[in-house]
């Protein structure tokens, strides 16, 4: 009886050893994921193969993306995911889309329906209106995804590259 305590008394000791490493393990990515996502342009367009840019981070953090899926940032973003990871740089994969100046979408409202499918496309809600009203961009917070550009069936959207001032 008292081997059979022994042992369990060594299962729960491993079993709480390991569960406490899990949990650092945890963390750690956790804590790695977010530097990740701080270092990427926060576009959410998806052109990495994600569904924005905190998934990348985690995907990256885990090992399993390449830091170099990210045409928002460029090379220069891929530069400083290399140092931040302590990798080698590698060149932007081209075929995620290329690199470009920033942008922002802006909508020709004499021509804008309000049909709200851009509104709906939009992955940071930069985009106000209501149904058969004209819509606007808050160009503070577009990202220049052009992820609004596709639903429109007026094509009264236009990707402009952000004036100098606005963020």
């Amino acid at each position: 009886m008292t081997g059979a305590v022994f042992l369990l008394g060594i299962v729960a000791s491993a079993a709480t050893f390991f569960r406490a490493t899990l949990q650092r393990l945890r963390a750690n990515s956790q804590s790695l994921e977010l530097k990740i996502n701080a270092q990427l342009p926060q576009t959410q367009c998806g052109l990495c193969g994600y569904n924005g840019c905190r998934p990348y981070a985690r995907a990256i953090a885990s090992g399993l993306a390449d830091i170099n899926r990210c045409p928002p940032g460029g090379q220069a973003g891929v530069e400083k995911l290399a140092r931040l990871l302590k990798l080698n740089a590698r060149p932007l994969d081209r075929s995620r889309g290329k690199s470009k100046a920033n942008t922002i979408a802006m909508i020709d409202e004499a021509r804008c329906i309000g049909c709200t499918l851009c509104i709906q496309a939009c992955p940071v809600d930069a985009i106000l209106g209501a149904a058969k009203q004209m819509h606007s961009v808050l160009r503070r917070d577009c990202t220049g995804c052009e992820l609004c550009l596709p639903p429109c069936p007026v094509d009264c959207i236009e990707i402009l590259t952000r004036p100098a001032g606005v963020h």
